[in-house]
């Protein structure tokens, strides 16, 4: 059990790495830890030995190595997360009538796992394994104002990073701050006729421990369908926290 907070610094520094879009100084990683470098330089070795970090000598960087992406191609292939969200997905579609969806972040897109149809409902562009941009999107929505103001900003570091589609979105980085604030006051994501003319989302973050966001669930339903939204925002917000609970998290308030 001696190695136990060891094991346990490997894992919050990987997760550290995970969440920046570009590779750290061994400087920022201390800082971030909060432990001393030298602590932070043994750990890199630790995980350089093992292949789970790679150390960028030119830029004096790590970043993540060769056996993390073997980690993340094993986990795509068990699929755990698909296997645990579906039941509550299909429950979750059964009660309120509508499509649902789970969805996780992927850079500047969401990614969607699943897509729970409904008896009668028409097939929607968030198939399984499409990618639409997240700020668009409401689970994309609900994950990024779940995430560090500063994961956001490397996300989207400029305003051509925002594209449109249907001649809507945010369009600048403040509007994105704003709109993602609004997230956060609400507990929950919406988007009307911005991935589909006629359809609308609400969706809810599933986050881990720390209020990290793990996935979306969301549902979708057409405009001249639109039911009453507190009722449907309470059902999708119960799906995603009996989700979250099932992952080892759970959904902090004002996570959305």
């Amino acid at each position: 059990m001696a190695n136990v907070p060891a094991a346990a610094a490997c894992i919050a520094l990987l997760k550290l790495l995970a969440r920046h879009a570009e590779p750290m100084p061994a400087a920022a990683i201390s800082r971030e830890l909060g432990v001393p470098r030298s602590t932070v330089y043994h750990l890199l070795a630790l995980l350089r030995d093992e292949g789970f970090v790679v150390h960028l000598e030119d830029e004096r960087r790590y970043a993540l190595g060769l056996s993390a992406f073997d980690l993340g191609s094993a986990y795509n292939r068990q699929a755990p997360m698909q296997r645990l969200a579906r039941p509550f997905l299909a429950r979750l579609v059964d009660r309120v009538g509508f499509t649902g969806h789970l969805g996780v972040l992927h850079g500047q897109d969401v990614l969607y796992l699943i897509e729970e149809r409904a008896p009668g409902r028409p097939v929607l562009v968030t198939d399984v394994e499409v990618r639409l941009p997240a700020h668009l999107t409401a689970s994309g929505l609900a994950m990024l104002a779940a995430l560090p103001p500063q994961q956001v900003r490397a996300l989207y570091p400029t305003k051509q990073s925002l594209v449109e589609r249907h001649g809507g979105g945010a369009g600048t980085l403040t509007e994105l701050r704003r709109v993602l604030a609004g997230v956060r006051r609400d507990g929950y994501a919406s988007e009307t006729g911005l991935v589909s003319a006629d359809a609308a989302s609400i969706a809810c973050a599933v986050t881990d421990h720390q209020g990290y966001p793990l996935a979306a669930v969301a549902v979708t339903f057409p405009m001249a369908d639109a039911p009453a939204s507190h009722r449907l925002v309470a059902q999708v917000r119960r799906t995603a926290e009996a989700i979250g609970r099932r992952m080892g998290g759970s959904t902090q308030p004002g996570s959305g």
